[in-house]
Protein backbone atom coordinates (compact mmCIF):
# COMPACT_ATOMS: atom_id res chain seq x y z
CA UNK A 1 0.00 0.00 0.00
CA UNK A 2 2.77 2.68 0.99
CA UNK A 3 3.98 2.43 -3.56
CA UNK A 4 0.82 4.09 -4.40
CA UNK A 5 1.46 7.90 -3.59
CA UNK A 6 4.91 7.36 -4.99
CA UNK A 7 3.51 6.05 -8.28
CA UNK A 8 1.10 9.67 -8.33
CA UNK A 9 3.62 12.08 -9.72
CA UNK A 10 4.16 9.58 -12.25
CA UNK A 11 0.95 9.49 -12.91
CA UNK A 12 0.30 12.58 -13.37
CA UNK A 13 3.58 13.07 -15.59
CA UNK A 14 2.21 10.80 -18.22
CA UNK A 15 -0.86 12.33 -18.06
CA UNK A 16 0.61 15.61 -19.22
CA UNK A 17 2.67 13.59 -21.57
CA UNK A 18 -0.52 12.22 -23.10
CA UNK A 19 -2.12 15.58 -23.48
CA UNK A 20 1.26 17.41 -25.04
CA UNK A 21 1.37 14.19 -27.26
CA UNK A 22 -2.39 15.23 -28.06
CA UNK A 23 -1.91 18.51 -28.11
CA UNK A 24 0.89 18.60 -30.56
CA UNK A 25 -1.32 16.08 -33.14
CA UNK A 26 -3.93 18.45 -33.02
CA UNK A 27 -1.73 21.19 -34.32
CA UNK A 28 -0.03 18.94 -37.03
CA UNK A 29 -3.36 18.35 -38.72
CA UNK A 30 -4.63 22.36 -38.12
CA UNK A 31 -1.51 23.26 -40.06
CA UNK A 32 -1.70 20.78 -42.94
CA UNK A 33 -5.58 21.79 -42.87
CA UNK A 34 -4.08 25.79 -43.51
CA UNK A 35 -1.47 25.16 -46.02
CA UNK A 36 -3.70 22.92 -47.97
CA UNK A 37 -6.49 25.72 -48.03
CA UNK A 38 -3.86 28.25 -49.30
CA UNK A 39 -2.51 26.60 -52.01
CA UNK A 40 -5.74 25.47 -53.25
CA UNK A 41 -7.31 29.24 -53.09
CA UNK A 42 -4.72 31.43 -54.43
CA UNK A 43 -2.87 31.37 -57.93
CA UNK A 44 0.61 33.10 -58.37
CA UNK A 45 1.22 34.86 -61.92
CA UNK A 46 4.62 35.39 -62.51
CA UNK A 47 6.45 39.28 -62.38
CA UNK A 48 9.19 41.57 -62.66
CA UNK A 49 9.92 41.49 -58.69
CA UNK A 50 9.08 38.12 -58.84
CA UNK A 51 5.91 36.23 -58.32
CA UNK A 52 2.57 37.65 -56.68
CA UNK A 53 0.10 35.59 -55.19
CA UNK A 54 -3.68 36.21 -55.83
CA UNK A 55 -7.20 34.82 -55.32
CA UNK A 56 -10.44 36.69 -56.84
CA UNK A 57 -13.96 36.67 -56.39
CA UNK A 58 -17.36 38.49 -57.54
CA UNK A 59 -18.21 40.14 -60.87
CA UNK A 60 -18.28 43.48 -62.20
CA UNK A 61 -15.84 46.64 -62.10
CA UNK A 62 -12.54 45.48 -61.25
CA UNK A 63 -11.19 46.59 -57.36
CA UNK A 64 -8.18 45.54 -56.38
CA UNK A 65 -8.33 44.68 -52.06
CA UNK A 66 -4.84 45.13 -50.47
CA UNK A 67 -4.34 43.46 -47.11
CA UNK A 68 -3.08 44.98 -43.23
CA UNK A 69 -0.06 43.53 -41.54
CA UNK A 70 -0.23 40.62 -40.94
CA UNK A 71 -2.60 39.16 -43.63
CA UNK A 72 -2.21 38.07 -47.02
CA UNK A 73 -4.17 37.00 -50.00
CA UNK A 74 -6.62 35.77 -47.92
CA UNK A 75 -7.15 38.36 -45.19
CA UNK A 76 -7.31 40.76 -48.12
CA UNK A 77 -10.34 38.51 -49.66
CA UNK A 78 -12.10 38.62 -46.09
CA UNK A 79 -11.89 42.54 -46.02
CA UNK A 80 -13.35 42.40 -50.06
CA UNK A 81 -16.34 40.25 -48.90
CA UNK A 82 -16.91 42.29 -46.11
CA UNK A 83 -16.90 45.98 -47.18
CA UNK A 84 -16.94 45.35 -51.05
CA UNK A 85 -19.35 42.33 -51.79
CA UNK A 86 -19.57 40.21 -54.79
CA UNK A 87 -21.39 43.51 -57.35
CA UNK A 88 -17.60 43.92 -57.41
CA UNK A 89 -14.49 41.61 -59.16
CA UNK A 90 -11.92 42.25 -56.60
CA UNK A 91 -8.61 41.37 -56.80
CA UNK A 92 -6.84 40.13 -53.57
CA UNK A 93 -2.86 40.15 -53.58
CA UNK A 94 -0.33 38.96 -51.38
CA UNK A 95 1.79 41.61 -50.68
CA UNK A 96 5.72 41.37 -50.47
CA UNK A 97 6.96 38.69 -47.80
CA UNK A 98 3.47 37.74 -47.25
CA UNK A 99 2.57 33.64 -47.78
CA UNK A 100 4.04 33.02 -51.40
CA UNK A 101 5.04 36.28 -52.50
CA UNK A 102 8.37 36.95 -51.72
CA UNK A 103 10.21 39.81 -50.82
CA UNK A 104 12.40 40.77 -52.95
CA UNK A 105 15.38 43.20 -53.27
CA UNK A 106 13.46 46.34 -53.60
CA UNK A 107 10.67 45.69 -51.04
CA UNK A 108 9.37 49.90 -50.99
CA UNK A 109 5.87 50.74 -50.99
CA UNK A 110 6.83 52.28 -54.57
CA UNK A 111 8.15 48.68 -55.54
CA UNK A 112 5.13 47.04 -54.60
CA UNK A 113 2.76 49.52 -56.14
CA UNK A 114 4.42 48.55 -59.41
CA UNK A 115 4.31 44.66 -58.36
CA UNK A 116 0.71 45.37 -58.31
CA UNK A 117 0.52 47.01 -61.87
CA UNK A 118 2.12 44.21 -63.51
CA UNK A 119 -0.35 41.90 -61.73
CA UNK A 120 -3.39 43.64 -63.59
CA UNK A 121 -1.13 44.22 -66.90
CA UNK A 122 -0.79 40.04 -66.04
CA UNK A 123 -4.59 39.47 -65.73
CA UNK A 124 -5.57 42.23 -68.91
CA UNK A 125 -7.12 44.75 -66.33
CA UNK A 126 -6.40 48.42 -67.21
CA UNK A 127 -8.48 50.24 -64.56
CA UNK A 128 -8.91 49.57 -60.90
CA UNK A 129 -10.97 51.02 -57.58
CA UNK A 130 -8.27 50.37 -55.06
CA UNK A 131 -9.74 49.37 -51.15
CA UNK A 132 -6.81 49.26 -48.93
CA UNK A 133 -6.96 48.34 -44.81
CA UNK A 134 -4.25 49.55 -42.47
CA UNK A 135 -0.75 48.47 -44.06
CA UNK A 136 -2.49 47.84 -47.26
CA UNK A 137 -2.76 51.67 -47.61
CA UNK A 138 0.88 52.98 -48.26
CA UNK A 139 1.42 50.87 -51.20
CA UNK A 140 -2.48 52.06 -52.34
CA UNK A 141 -1.10 55.75 -51.99
CA UNK A 142 2.18 54.83 -54.41
CA UNK A 143 -0.35 52.25 -56.87
CA UNK A 144 -2.82 56.18 -57.57
CA UNK A 145 0.09 58.58 -57.42
CA UNK A 146 2.42 56.40 -59.96
CA UNK A 147 -1.11 55.63 -61.86
CA UNK A 148 -3.15 57.83 -61.69
CA UNK A 149 -5.19 56.85 -65.57
CA UNK A 150 -5.36 53.26 -63.77
CA UNK A 151 -6.82 54.33 -60.60
CA UNK A 152 -10.65 54.73 -60.89
CA UNK A 153 -11.35 55.09 -57.37
CA UNK A 154 -9.62 54.87 -53.76
CA UNK A 155 -11.14 53.52 -50.29
CA UNK A 156 -9.35 53.57 -47.13
CA UNK A 157 -9.88 52.01 -44.29
CA UNK A 158 -7.84 52.82 -41.45
CA UNK A 159 -4.90 54.19 -42.85
CA UNK A 160 -1.30 52.79 -40.89
CA UNK A 161 1.82 55.49 -41.00
CA UNK A 162 3.52 56.46 -44.21
CA UNK A 163 6.53 58.89 -44.15
CA UNK A 164 7.38 61.47 -42.78
CA UNK A 165 4.89 59.42 -40.46
CA UNK A 166 7.38 57.68 -37.70
CA UNK A 167 7.07 53.85 -35.32
CA UNK A 168 6.66 56.72 -32.33
CA UNK A 169 3.28 57.95 -34.09
CA UNK A 170 1.62 54.46 -34.30
CA UNK A 171 -0.19 53.01 -30.63
CA UNK A 172 0.44 49.03 -30.11
CA UNK A 173 -1.20 47.06 -27.89
CA UNK A 174 1.03 44.81 -26.94
CA UNK A 175 4.76 45.24 -27.39
CA UNK A 176 6.61 44.66 -30.56
CA UNK A 177 8.68 41.86 -29.40
CA UNK A 178 5.62 40.20 -28.46
CA UNK A 179 4.78 40.34 -31.97
CA UNK A 180 7.78 38.80 -32.91
CA UNK A 181 7.43 36.28 -30.38
CA UNK A 182 4.25 34.97 -31.19
CA UNK A 183 5.54 35.45 -35.22
CA UNK A 184 8.52 33.20 -34.42
CA UNK A 185 7.24 29.99 -34.38
CA UNK A 186 3.61 28.18 -35.06
CA UNK A 187 2.90 26.50 -32.62
CA UNK A 188 2.81 29.68 -29.71
CA UNK A 189 -0.21 31.19 -32.08
CA UNK A 190 -2.24 27.95 -33.00
CA UNK A 191 -2.44 27.18 -28.79
CA UNK A 192 -3.50 30.67 -27.95
CA UNK A 193 -5.91 30.44 -30.63
CA UNK A 194 -7.44 27.65 -28.80
CA UNK A 195 -7.13 28.59 -25.17
CA UNK A 196 -7.12 32.60 -25.03
CA UNK A 197 -8.71 34.17 -27.82
CA UNK A 198 -9.75 36.96 -26.03
CA UNK A 199 -5.90 38.03 -25.11
CA UNK A 200 -5.42 37.39 -29.22
CA UNK A 201 -8.19 39.93 -30.57
CA UNK A 202 -6.55 42.21 -28.52
CA UNK A 203 -3.73 42.32 -31.09
CA UNK A 204 -6.64 43.40 -33.54
CA UNK A 205 -7.41 46.07 -30.61
CA UNK A 206 -10.48 44.81 -29.82
CA UNK A 207 -11.46 45.84 -26.45
CA UNK A 208 -14.27 44.18 -23.85
CA UNK A 209 -16.85 46.87 -24.96
CA UNK A 210 -16.44 46.69 -28.98
CA UNK A 211 -16.69 42.99 -28.41
CA UNK A 212 -19.63 43.21 -25.99
CA UNK A 213 -21.82 45.38 -29.03
CA UNK A 214 -20.65 43.36 -32.41
CA UNK A 215 -23.13 41.85 -34.65
CA UNK A 216 -23.02 38.00 -35.06
CA UNK A 217 -21.36 38.72 -38.55
CA UNK A 218 -18.94 40.99 -37.09
CA UNK A 219 -18.39 37.90 -34.61
CA UNK A 220 -17.46 35.47 -37.69
CA UNK A 221 -15.32 38.44 -39.55
CA UNK A 222 -13.31 38.91 -36.03
CA UNK A 223 -12.77 34.77 -35.70
CA UNK A 224 -11.85 34.73 -39.47
CA UNK A 225 -8.99 37.69 -38.92
CA UNK A 226 -7.46 35.19 -35.88
CA UNK A 227 -7.90 32.31 -37.85
CA UNK A 228 -6.20 34.06 -41.05
CA UNK A 229 -3.17 34.98 -39.01
CA UNK A 230 -2.12 31.51 -39.26
CA UNK A 231 0.54 29.69 -40.02
CA UNK A 232 2.04 33.19 -38.56
CA UNK A 233 5.56 32.12 -39.68
CA UNK A 234 4.51 32.63 -43.83
CA UNK A 235 3.94 35.87 -42.86
CA UNK A 236 6.76 37.25 -41.03
CA UNK A 237 8.58 38.33 -43.98
CA UNK A 238 6.03 40.73 -44.71
CA UNK A 239 5.34 42.15 -41.02
CA UNK A 240 9.10 42.64 -40.66
CA UNK A 241 8.93 44.87 -44.19
CA UNK A 242 5.90 46.92 -42.87
CA UNK A 243 8.57 49.33 -41.80
CA UNK A 244 9.39 49.98 -45.78
CA UNK A 245 5.71 52.36 -44.93
CA UNK A 246 7.81 54.69 -43.12
CA UNK A 247 11.48 54.27 -44.62
CA UNK A 248 12.50 57.86 -44.13
CA UNK A 249 13.56 57.55 -47.97
CA UNK A 250 10.33 56.73 -49.21
CA UNK A 251 8.14 59.63 -51.08
CA UNK A 252 4.15 59.71 -51.30
CA UNK A 253 3.52 62.47 -53.92
CA UNK A 254 -0.09 62.61 -52.39
CA UNK A 255 -0.73 66.01 -54.85
CA UNK A 256 -0.32 63.26 -57.63
CA UNK A 257 -3.34 61.34 -56.13
CA UNK A 258 -6.75 62.45 -58.94
CA UNK A 259 -9.05 59.45 -58.18
CA UNK A 260 -12.04 60.57 -56.21
CA UNK A 261 -11.17 59.00 -52.29
CA UNK A 262 -12.91 58.20 -49.80
CA UNK A 263 -11.29 58.21 -46.38
CA UNK A 264 -12.68 55.90 -43.22
CA UNK A 265 -11.00 55.81 -39.34
CA UNK A 266 -12.01 55.43 -36.27
CA UNK A 267 -11.50 58.02 -33.95
CA UNK A 268 -10.61 55.56 -30.74
CA UNK A 269 -8.57 53.57 -33.61
CA UNK A 270 -5.83 52.22 -30.80
CA UNK A 271 -3.62 51.40 -33.72
CA UNK A 272 -3.51 53.54 -36.28
CA UNK A 273 -4.63 57.11 -35.15
CA UNK A 274 -6.73 59.26 -36.09
CA UNK A 275 -4.80 61.97 -37.81
CA UNK A 276 -3.42 59.90 -40.39
CA UNK A 277 -6.75 59.66 -41.67
CA UNK A 278 -6.88 64.06 -41.50
CA UNK A 279 -3.77 64.38 -42.90
CA UNK A 280 -4.40 62.51 -46.26
CA UNK A 281 -7.95 64.30 -46.03
CA UNK A 282 -5.92 67.67 -46.11
CA UNK A 283 -2.88 66.50 -48.40
CA UNK A 284 -5.63 64.43 -51.67
CA UNK A 285 -7.21 66.62 -53.50
CA UNK A 286 -11.15 66.43 -53.02
CA UNK A 287 -11.01 63.58 -50.60
CA UNK A 288 -14.05 62.79 -47.91
CA UNK A 289 -13.70 61.47 -44.47
CA UNK A 290 -15.74 59.47 -42.75
CA UNK A 291 -15.03 59.67 -38.82
CA UNK A 292 -16.43 56.66 -36.94
CA UNK A 293 -17.11 57.91 -33.32
CA UNK A 294 -15.69 54.63 -31.78
CA UNK A 295 -15.37 50.81 -33.58
CA UNK A 296 -11.71 50.82 -33.03
CA UNK A 297 -9.16 49.69 -35.89
CA UNK A 298 -11.64 46.81 -36.77
CA UNK A 299 -14.56 49.66 -37.32
CA UNK A 300 -16.35 47.75 -34.83
CA UNK A 301 -20.21 47.89 -34.51
CA UNK A 302 -19.94 49.94 -38.11
CA UNK A 303 -19.46 47.65 -40.51
CA UNK A 304 -23.34 48.04 -41.82
CA UNK A 305 -22.67 51.51 -42.45
CA UNK A 306 -19.04 51.15 -43.82
CA UNK A 307 -19.96 48.06 -46.39
CA UNK A 308 -22.96 50.73 -47.66
CA UNK A 309 -20.81 53.55 -47.77
CA UNK A 310 -18.08 52.05 -49.75
CA UNK A 311 -20.32 50.20 -51.83
CA UNK A 312 -22.17 53.42 -52.73
CA UNK A 313 -18.79 55.56 -53.20
CA UNK A 314 -17.33 52.63 -55.73
CA UNK A 315 -20.81 52.59 -58.14
CA UNK A 316 -20.96 56.42 -57.96
CA UNK A 317 -17.36 56.52 -59.27
CA UNK A 318 -16.82 53.27 -60.79
CA UNK A 319 -20.09 52.90 -62.80
CA UNK A 320 -20.39 49.11 -60.72
CA UNK A 321 -23.07 47.32 -59.21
Amino acid sequence: MQRWPHMIPLAIITLILLALVASYAAYARDMQTIRARLAATSILIPGPSGPVEYTTGGSGTAVLALHGAGGGFDQGALFATTFVGDDFHWIAPSRFGYLRSPLPDDASTAAQADAFAALLDGLGIERVAIIAISGGVPPALQFAARYPDRTSALVLLSSAPHTPYTTEQQGLPIPAWLYQALFSSNFPYWALSKTARPALEGIFDVTPELRSGMSEEERVFLAGMVDLFQPVTQRLDGVRNEGAAIDPAAQYDLGAITAPTLIIHSRDDGLNPFEIAQGLAREIAGAELVPLESGGHLMLGHHDDVRARVSGFLTAHTGGA
